[in-house]
Formats: structure tokens, sequence, C-alpha cells
């Protein structure tokens, strides 16, 4: 079971995002707040579970956090920035939208800006080892893969249904034969 806290004593957020390494659409944020005790056996890395178990997870983190937010930044923005700093200003926007403002944050991977006057702690798989981090990483990768599969409807050739945007083999072929959309991040090395 992954830890509930990283700071005993004050209020912490977990954050974590989605969709750095696509060719297309945005990258995407969230923040989760849960209580200092909260533990949850079902809660791990989005990544290590099926679309269906991270759907009614959502709903299980939703349901007990303390408060909970998501957050985008745009493929142009992405392009503007660079993705690293896309990804922060991402979990910035998430952070902004808690309802109750963190003591503490704690961030999945070493890369990090100072948000407000909060003192943070960036750590590498942060996702396999705190709760609220995993959490996060499961909002976000929910909401994000929900808006790529609404994008495919209308850019169905590029297969965002299943590829998400991120760099397949048939998604570069796409991009090879029809050019690119107005979603595609043309500051990546997208062929």
């Amino acid at each position: 079971m992954l830890k509930s806290h990283f700071q005993e004593n004050l209020n912490e957020a977990g954050c974590d995002e989605v969709g750095r390494g696509c060719l297309a659409g945005p990258v995407v944020a969230a923040a989760v707040i849960f209580e200092k005790n909260y533990k949850n056996k079902n809660i791990i890395d989005s990544k290590k579970l099926s679309s269906q178990k991270r759907k009614n997870i959502e709903i299980e983190i939703k349901k007990n956090a303390v408060c909970w937010a998501v957050a985008s930044l745009k493929n142009e923005l992405i392009d503007k920035h660079n993705i690293l700093n896309a990804s922060i200003f991402a979990m910035h926007k998430a952070l902004n939208k808690l309802k109750i403002k963190p003591e503490f944050i704690i961030v999945d991977g070493n890369k990090f800006k100072k948000y407000k006057q909060v003192n943070h702690e960036c750590i590498i798989k942060g996702d396999n080892n705190f709760l609220s981090i995993a959490a996060a990483s499961i909002i976000a990768k929910n909401y994000r893969d929900n808006l790529m599969i609404k994008l495919s409807k209308k850019y169905n050739q590029y297969l965002w249904n299943t590829n998400f945007g991120y760099p397949t083999k048939a998604h570069r072929e796409a991009i090879r034969k029809f050019g690119i959309t107005k979603y595609h991040r043309k500051s990546f090395k997208l062929l």
C-alpha cells in the first residue's frame, strides 16, 4: 500500500502530470489532497491500471479526497514554453484550483518550480510511493484520455482514441500521410 503522506503535520497536495511525451494534445496535471491517514489499496500509479479500473478508482478518489483539481495547458503553450515548463505551469494551474490551499506539495519527478510560498518535495517515482500523487496521476490520465478520444472523432485518421497522441508508428504514418492538425506540437519531432 502506498504512503498516505510525506510530511506528517501539514496539509499536503500530491501533483502529477500526463502527456509529456505526446505529439498532440495538451499536457494535463492534477492535484489531490487526502486526509492525513487516508488509505486505499486500489490507488496505484495510473500506468499500472486498465482504463476501466482507472475510471472506477477515480470515483473513489473524488468521493474521498478533501479536494482535487485538474488543469491542462494547450499544445501552443507547450510549443512556446517547452514541455517541462508547460508541465509545471499545468501543475500550478491545478494547485490554483484546489478549494483548500496546501501547506506542502509533493510532486512526481525531479523538477518543479516553487508554487507561491509553499514548500515542495520532488519525488522520483512518486506515483509508485504516495497515494496523493498516484491519485493525481489517475485523474489526469482519465481527463486527458477522454479529451483525446473526443478529438479523435473529428481526427480519426490519427487513432487518438487508442494512442492518445503518443508517438506510435500508426500516428507517425498518419502525420506523414495527412499532415498535422492544430493539436499537434510543432516543437516536437513529429516524423
